[in-house]
């Protein structure tokens, strides 16, 4: 009974809001807030990854873009950070429909490598479009505006930017619990069938693309005005490469898993820079490594098949108890 309700899902979301309110108070609050973005872009690509069977290596593209988008936005109009933070989810989201009408066709490995060619071509043009972007020296100097607040101390701009990570949230768990989702889902799980029944494949992959592009904008804008500048590593691959083992980890379609995923790499990440090791790759890859082998659906994943597990257990033994004290009350 007790696991039964550990596994309400309003029990649940409580204990992850609860957390995220808590989070600067355990971690120094500009991690809190890398942790934060980073666990919605986890989440906007477990969207295409884990309910559409979709693996993109070009999200960095989308994070990249939507990053400088709204630095740029910040810099020459003054308007307040949120406007700009949602330009940038909006510019990511208008590229991701050329990318994903020319990706969306292909399946598998052919999907991917596509997707990071693109994003390969956005870090090019991003390099290259000094004037605009800095090129190798990013973008400098991004403000934090928002109505006069003092928005300097990152205590407070966690609190002040953590409703349009809650809001990213919201729109991912909307999209997966919608029909819209389940028709993903079938889509995943069988995409010749949900063909057969009527539902336009290729056009429901390229929606969801989209959508999994402008909540990656989201999270980038936001993580660029957290931390005052955009830089060309916004927009390499291997902030594609990170993200998607962040998913990995916590657990391919799950959706929560990627926020345990993000929570993982982000704190290990500093923790290894403050201690002045050097070859975090090393770490981070062979801890990744383990957690694959030995947590096959990922953390989160593995933790929620034995709480039902054990769940679905005690329902059994108590109903199979229940049974044999009917057996025993009833008259011969």
């Amino acid at each position: 009974m007790i696991l039964s309700r550990l596994a309400s899902r309003p029990l649940l979301l409580a204990l992850g809001l609860l957390a995220a309110l808590a989070l600067p108070w355990m971690v120094y609050p500009p991690v809190a807030m890398d942790i934060a973005c980073w666990a919605l872009f986890a989440a906007a690509v477990d969207l295409l990854l884990g309910f559409t069977g979709l693996l993109s290596f070009g999200h960095a593209a989308f994070w990249g873009s939507a990053a400088y988008v709204a630095g740029l936005i910040a810099l020459h109009s003054g308007l307040p950070f949120p406007v700009a933070v949602l330009g940038g989810a909006l510019a990511a989201a208008a590229l991701a429909v050329p990318i994903g009408y020319l990706s969306v066709r292909l399946r598998g490995i052919y999907f991917a490598m596509v997707t990071l060619a693109f994003a390969q071509m956005i870090y090019f043009v991003v390099n290259q479009w000094r004037d605009v972007t800095g090129g190798e020296n990013g973008l400098q100097g991004v403000p934090r505006e928002l109505f006069g607040m003092d928005l300097s101390d990152p205590f407070i701009f966690y609190y002040v930017g953590l409703p349009l990570v809650l809001a990213g949230f919201f729109a991912v768990w909307r999209i997966v619990r919608s029909p819209f989702g389940r028709v993903l889902v079938s889509i995943r799980d069988n995409p010749s069938r949900a063909q057969a029944l009527g539902y336009p494949v290729e056009r429901y992959k390229l929606l969801a693309f989209v959508l999994s592009a402008g909540l990656s904008g989201l999270a980038g804008g936001l993580f660029s005005i957290s931390h005052g500048f955009a830089s060309l590593q916004d927009v390499y691959w291997t902030t594609s490469g990170q993200v998607v083992m962040m998913v990995v980890l916590g657990g391919i379609g799950t959706l929560w898993g990627g926020a345990v995923g993000a929570a993982l790499v982000v704190e290990l990440n500093d923790y290894l820079a403050t201690a002045g090791f050097e070859e975090i790759g090393i770490v981070t890859g062979s801890i990744f490594v383990v957690i694959v082998l030995v947590f096959r659906r990922g953390i989160w994943g593995t933790a929620r098949d034995l709480l039902e597990a054990r769940s679905a257990r005690h329902r059994s033994a108590s109903s199979a108890a229940d049974g044999a004290s009917e057996r025993l009350s009833s008259p011969v």
